[in-house]
């Protein structure tokens, strides 16, 4: 039998690589290496530029060079740390060799003892994942959501004064606007992004078990706290003073968990979605070439949120197991997070991949007004809600004496299909005031909503 070449085993890297690509620029084997390099040859030209540990300033030029070449990091580089790895079967250690060979092309060999010195590799690497992480956030998975919430908040305007038939538990209930319930989900994404926002990008870097004992034994007089805490602001991340040996991963506990929910909002998007375009709601736009069965040529399958729904499942279930894993470490330190965040790029990858499935579903959609308007014509019987609030008004007011409204519009319209004629009859016959009663009787199910397009204004402010 034929041996097939090597093959990804998993579809982020192969069937649906062109979704999630940019997230390899920071959250692979390769960006966190590139990661690690940059924080390396920082750390050498702070402590150059500070004259620390017997130091001097490097020149300019120096300096600029070394940045470059970190800057620059390409498959050069990842073949020879694989080669260094080979040897050192240690990661951040071939990390620490490479920059050394670095240094030494550029007759940099008089700080080569500087590299990596008084770290640990989880000083690199805590400052590695919180720059990989952030940039990922920033540059990839943010955008991709701010694009389904344009999308969203586009549609939601489109559709703010088309009537749309409400169903609670499943059956029909008060109207409303496609547009509002649009609306909502743009509402709730958006407080999802203001939090993720907010949320802290931590660092430690303070030696072996976070008490700066190596720093403090190599130059006592040196202020290592500010140092630290200079170093790591000057990455642009926030400073974690008070840690073990790892900095304690509860940002990225936080930030998983606001993702996850963020992931959970898109899957009630998509399940809602799929569900209007299951009665009708929305018309899917048959996209040119497409099948929607193997056997029934007529259908075009809701497939783009389909897909969304499984990769939100599978990202909620590693994001999630990250934010619960990643806060436990025994003691000053055990490796359970070394391997767990490896995986942080297939958690991204998989809500990556759901939200540009949703938005390309979003774009392949139409309102269909006519079944919209239909089905609120079949359904008089959902103005039982304003007849007996009305009532209960006109009663407080004096001018009815009904008594037990709610009973008499349950006796009306439980469980049964009536229509305008029924409504008209009955509302005619009762007890009210001519103003109340007129209101009634010019009421609709298409013009019983509320205040649901002016709704919107709350998605500007």
């Amino acid at each position: 039998m034929t041996q097939l070449p090597p093959q990804p085993i998993s579809p982020l890297d192969g069937r649906y690589r062109g979704a999630v690509e940019g997230l390899g620029d920071f959250l692979s084997e390769a960006g966190l290496n590139k990661a690690r390099v940059h924080v390396e040859v920082e750390w050498l030209v702070y402590l150059t530029s500070h004259s620390l540990l017997g130091s001097t300033p490097l020149e300019a030029t120096e300096i600029d060079a070394l940045r470059a070449w970190a800057a620059d990091f390409a498959q050069p580089e990842i073949d020879r740390l694989a080669e260094i790895e080979a040897t050192t079967q240690h990661d951040v250690k071939a990390v620490e060799y490479l920059v050394r060979e670095q240094l030494s092309r550029q007759g940099l060999d008089r700080i080569a003892e500087l590299t990596h010195v008084a770290c640990t590799s989880e000083d690199i690497n805590n400052l590695s994942y919180a720059l990989t992480v952030k940039q990922a956030v920033a540059e990839v998975w943010q955008p991709k959501l701010e694009a389904v919430i344009a999308e969203l908040a586009r549609q939601a305007e489109q559709y703010r004064d088309l009537p749309m038939m409400s169903r609670t538990h499943g059956q029909p209930a008060t109207p409303t606007t496609l547009g509002k319930e649009i609306a909502v989900f743009v509402y709730r994404l958006n407080r999802q992004l203001a939090q993720i926002g907010q949320i802290e990008y931590l660092g430690k870097f303070s030696g072996a078990t976070g008490t700066f004992a190596a720093h403090i034994a190599a130059a006592p007089n040196a202020d290592w706290q500010t140092i630290s805490r200079e170093f790591v602001e000057g990455l642009g991340l926030d400073w974690n003073p008070l840690t073990t040996q790892i900095e304690s991963h509860d940002w990225q506990a936080e930030l998983y968990s606001r993702i996850a929910h963020a992931n959970r909002i898109l899957h009630n998007l998509a399940t809602d979605i799929w569900s209007y375009i299951s009665i009708g709601y929305f018309r899917q736009i048959p996209v040119a070439g497409a099948t929607g069965s193997s056997t029934m040529p007529h259908k075009v399958n809701p497939i783009r949120f389909e897909n969304a729904e499984a990769n939100l499942e599978l990202s909620n279930a590693i994001l999630e197991s990250l934010a619960q894993t990643l806060v436990t470490s025994r003691w000053q330190r055990d490796l359970t997070d070394s391997s767990a965040q490896r995986n942080i790029g297939v958690g991204f990858g998989h809500s990556v991949l759901a939200l540009d499935n949703i938005k390309r579903g979003l774009g392949q959609i139409d309102a269909a007004p006519e079944v919209l308007a239909a089905d609120l014509d079949s359904n008089w019987e959902v103005l039982g809600e304003a007849i007996q609030t009305v009532i209960r008004a006109e009663v407080t007011a004096g001018r009815s004496s009904i008594s037990d409204p709610y009973a008499a519009l349950k006796e009306l319209t439980r469980g049964k299909r009536i229509g305008q004629a029924d409504l008209i009859e009955f509302v005619s016959g009762l007890e009210l005031g001519d103003e109340a009663k007129q209101r009634l009787l010019e009421l609709t199910p298409a013009t019983y909503i509320g205040d649901a397009s002016k709704l919107l204004s709350y998605l500007e402010k």
